[in-house]
């Protein structure tokens, strides 16, 4: 199913600065810096020093990365490793790269050794730049047993740190420059312009995946510039806006996103985790793309505020918030984007209506009292929160659309670049992934048969569109696999399509757990449920060959301390084991759906959460299920004793 071009998405365009007529990303910055020259483009408040660039600074500073690598021999289609977390000379390094017509194959420095060293070899990189002498020296020793030309030519730090590298580590014939020296080198050698081609590979995104080894993620220019096109659709963003960035830069989400507002002349702020909460504030964002847990921990920030007032404030901020809750239900009922009726009756239209008229005065006195609380905490001029990477729990949804606050969700993966569908301004419907963006096809089949399926029905999601990727580097077996001959690409993914062509993803294929009576259950849909609960940080359930389902359970620590009103929080105690029954019970029950199949018999508490340090989230926060269920197998096999 093609997308149908929405009238909003023309006039998006028209404001626009479009990019149809190029052929690569890396002639984005001189079309940019020539309409906004001196405007701030990228600002790093937390860098030392302090880092800015100016359109104009941006666009030199690339082109002279590029002319420094091309005094390092770099040719055309080599490829270069770059290791490093986010900060604006990434983007120097990364764009620097694809200007000398080079691919850049890109990972995050806090990655495994292991890792880092799997993708150099695997994408037969010739160079590294590498974010700082501290994640080289991790690197130094395996580096300095490489041979021929697995060995890397030379290595760029992003730093200004002065390195030598260690004879005893056998590093001493390789040229090592630091981020100043490479400028200099750029400065001194004139840039030989590269003919560049949509369909040339710009980079390679090694899958965190959840098994096996990591793939290498081919995409094209072509790919990159459709993220631009697609998202120049769905919003109008321009030099009067300001984005943070807080997502690792070289994962697909935030990087393709990152290409489309810098494209536009947006300003960048870069934070992270420890200073977020204050940049959102200092900086007020329009604009912020972020995983969900991002926005748990700000709605968590906010419901404390709210405890620590004395009891007749609390209540009367509940008070608001569940009448504001029956009005934003009744505003979707109205406007057709109620997931549960999307084909409400004339009859249940005149009920919402009459409803939106009688709450309309207690939202607005809220809005006043309560909600402007919650828009402070995020700046106070957000117009759309991106998520992606993973699904928002419908609590969250509700409560940030009742404060006014637009929650964008969409999907796609690194191998559709990654962006293929998204909800709209003018059709966000929640508990939904988004309509396709233009260009972007969907098709769900069959799982067995692979026939195309009614619509509403569930099915395997394939998509095909600009946005698929060339396939996967050095592994044409397991690219036949993905991508099929006629172009759909095989998501993994299980969803439907609504009338109006919005996705519904309801789970993953290979994540299905069967029961002993047969029943197929999908964990996704339950999971996110059972998240619904303030006492429930993270679940992964289980039950495979089991007469009825089980659950893994990261509980919320500070939620429990809370509940305990200061007593010691025992997860074993019986209070605990009883309230969890409960909370589990409830929101099972509760879910749209709901089969007594769903409900969880058991289930264990654990107290180390479940993360990319500990190797059980992939770095997108997918729960990596079949290391969980290695990890805790023996949990797993005491609970269905």
């Amino acid at each position: 199913m093609t997308a149908v071009l929405h009238e909003q998405e023309k006039n998006n365009w028209a404001r626009s600065i479009r990019y149809d007529d190029i052929e690569a990303i890396p002639e984005v910055w001189r079309i940019v810096a020539a309409k906004y020259g001196d405007h701030l483009a990228l600002h790093d408040p937390h860098d030392n020093p302090e880092t800015k660039y100016t359109y104009g600074e941006l666009a030199t500073a690339i082109e002279q990365f590029a002319a420094g690598l091309q005094a390092l021999g770099v040719q055309p289609g080599e490829t270069i490793a770059v290791f490093s977390e986010n900060r604006p000379r990434w983007m120097v390094a990364d764009q620097g790269i694809m200007t000398a017509g080079a691919i850049d194959a890109v990972r995050g420095a806090n990655a495994e050794t292991s890792e880092l060293l799997y993708i150099f070899e695997h994408s037969d990189s010739i160079g590294l730049i590498i974010q700082d002498i501290t994640t080289l020296s991790k690197l130094a020793g395996e580096l300095g047993k490489l041979t021929g030309d697995r060995r890397p030519r030379f290595i760029i730090l992003l730093t200004d740190e002065a390195a030598k590298l260690a004879d005893d580590q056998g590093l001493g014939d390789i040229r090592l420059l630091n981020f100043t020296e490479l400028m200099a080198l750029g400065a001194t050698h004139p840039f030989t312009p590269i003919a560049h081609g949509r369909d040339r590979i710009a980079t390679l995104i090694y899958t965190s995946g959840t098994s096996g080894l990591p793939k290498g993620v081919m995409l094209s220019h072509s790919n990159l510039l459709s993220q631009i096109t697609g998202a120049s659709s769905v919003v109008s963003v321009g030099p009067s806006q300001t984005v943070l960035s807080i997502l690792p830069i070289w994962h697909a989400y935030e990087r393709s996103f990152e290409y489309f507002t810098l494209s536009q002349g947006v300003t960048q702020i870069y934070t992270n985790i420890r200073y977020v909460k204050k940049d959102i504030k200092d900086y007020s964002p329009q604009y912020m793309v972020a995983v969900p847990r991002l926005w748990e921990s700000i709605y968590e920030g906010v419901q404390k505020q709210f405890r620590e007032q004395p009891a007749g404030k609390q209540k009367l901020v509940n008070f608001f918030i569940n009448q504001s809750q029956q009005y934003i239900a009744a505003q979707r009922t109205l406007t057709g984007l109620n997931l549960a009726n999307l084909d409400s009756s004339p009859g249940q239209k005149l009920v919402a209506a009459l409803k939106l008229i009688y709450l309309w005065p207690i939202h607005q006195l809220g809005d006043r009292i309560v909600y402007t609380k919650v828009r402070a905490a995020l700046g106070g001029k957000v117009e759309y929160l991106v998520s992606g990477g993973g699904s928002i729990a419908d609590y969250l949804e509700d409560f940030y659309e009742l404060a006014g606050i637009s929650i964008l969700g969409g999907y796609g993966l690194t191998e559709t670049s990654p962006i293929t569908h998204v909800r709209r301004p003018w059709r966000n419907l929640r508990g939904a992934d988004g309509q396709a963006v233009p260009g972007a096809e969907t098709l769900i089949v069959n799982p067995e048969t692979r026939q195309p399926v009614p619509t509403g029905q569930p099915g395997l999601v394939l998509l095909r569109g600009p946005q698929i990727m060339q396939g996967y580097y050095k592994n044409p077996e397991a690219t036949a696999k993905a991508i099929g001959a006629e172009g759909w690409f095989d998501t993994g993914d299980l969803g439907q399509l609504t009338a109006w062509g919005d996705l519904i993803i309801t789970g993953r294929a290979k994540d299905t757990i069967v029961l002993t009576n047969g029943e197929n259950i999908e964990p996704t849909p339950i999971e996110n449920a059972c998240l619904r609960s303030p006492y429930i940080d993270q679940i992964m359930l289980v039950g495979q060959d089991q007469k009825s389902l089980g659950a893994l359970i990261v509980p919320n620590l500070e939620a429990l301390e809370t509940w305990a009103k200061g007593q010691p929080v025992d997860l074993n105690s019986k209070a605990i084991q009883d309230l969890f029954k409960q909370e589990l019970k409830r929101e099972v029950a509760n879910r749209p759906g709901y089969r007594p199949d769903d409900r969880i018999s058991l289930f264990a508490l654990l107290e180390e959460p479940f993360s990319i340090e500990n190797g059980l989230l992939t770095q997108k926060l997918s729960l990596k299920r079949h290391k969980v269920s290695e990890r805790y197998q023996a949990t797993i096999e005491a609970l269905f004793v």
